[in-house]
């Protein structure tokens, strides 16, 4: 490894972040079985110690929850961090998409005007900053015309609240009008080793326009890491309980793929997880991996794979290992 943190841009704002960020859908518990605020707080500043500035969050983790963590992680250190939060997720108002049910309340998609602006305060206040350096809509809103979203965002942009634009989970003609409008630095999507379809649909736009991918679920929400055996058991509302992708033949395969890369893990005296990282931001058009972690350890192991360099005939060896044991994965 080489000891330096690698740092990117986000699109052309200017805003410059490590390519490893740290994801806190986890630490808001929702979907996760819980949370423990005491070693998230000690995961988000042990992120940052390692020299991990990107610290990914959003109100709906956790209907604030995570967002209140975060704050208070960085109490007197928001200086040493690049925060991206999200709008578009609402309980405030039952305007738009109706798209899921948190502790009883429902949960809608809008990206109106008026919301946007009320999000904005809402996460300011739980983050206890003055300014958002990336702020993504979340999930879109069919509801709502892209043009007055980003117009609104604009708006948050002048007055210094918001710094870069991003948005997350579109497809190929939303990136598109996103694009036309001239305001987005990134977009935020699910990619990793088993996840791979923006590939084809949004990363030539984002390439071609200057755009910045943070992909989320880098580590196929554990699966990839190497440490998640065929005998564990997921309680709770642990999003992966039920989940197909965790069949017991999918973490076998899983296991078999993680001792199938571990020469060259062992080559940089990197873990499972590192490598897996390391490969996600050698792809084209992937500028920024998000990774969850629950506490220090987990961070300070995904922390260090920003250190990793990876040569071509490494990651040729990992692109065949990937045929050999993940192109069969089912879910």
């Amino acid at each position: 490894m080489s000891g330096e943190q690698l740092t990117r841009e986000i699109g052309r704002s200017g805003v410059k972040a490590s390519a490893v960020g740290l994801g806190t859908w986890a630490i808001g518990g929702w979907m996760w079985g819980g949370t423990d605020e005491a070693e998230s707080i000690a995961a988000i500043q042990t992120s940052l110690d390692a020299g991990v500035t990107l610290i990914d969050t959003a109100p709906a983790y956790g209907l604030g929850r995570s967002e209140e963590i975060v704050g208070k992680a960085l109490a007197g250190r928001r200086d040493k961090a690049v925060i991206a939060t999200k709008c578009g997720l609402v309980w405030h108002t039952q305007k738009g998409n109706h798209f899921f049910e948190q502790d009883g309340k429902p949960v809608h998609r809008h990206l109106g005007r008026d919301s946007i602006v009320h999000e904005v305060e809402e996460s300011l206040r739980r983050l206890g900053t003055d300014h958002i350096d990336l702020y993504i809509t979340h999930w879109q809103d069919p509801t709502t015309p892209i043009e007055e979203t980003v117009a609104a965002l604009e708006e948050l942009k002048q007055a210094g609240k918001i710094r870069a634009i991003g948005a997350s989970n579109v497809n190929r003609s939303e990136l598109e009008q996103y694009i036309e409008t001239g305001s987005l630095d990134a977009i935020q999507e699910r990619f990793s080793m088993i996840d791979r379809q923006i590939e084809a649909d949004l990363l030539p736009l984002t390439i071609a326009n200057g755009v910045s991918t943070l992909s989320y679920s880098s580590l196929a929400l554990g699966l990839l890491s190497g440490a998640i055996g065929h005998e564990r058991v997921f309680s709770g509302d642990d999003q992966r309980k039920d989940n197909p992708r965790f069949s017991v033949a999918n973490r076998r395969r899983a296991k078999d793929f993680a001792e199938a890369i571990r020469p060259v893990a062992e080559r940089h005296g990197a873990s499972i997880a590192q490598t897996v990282i390391a490969w996600t931001l050698a792809q084209p058009g992937v500028t920024f991996a998000l990774c969850g972690a629950r506490n220090p350890a987990q961070a300070l192991d995904n922390a260090r794979a920003g250190t990793l360099r990876l040569s071509t005939a490494d990651l040729a060896a990992i692109d065949t290992a990937i045929s050999a044991q993940l192109a069969t994965m089912d879910g």
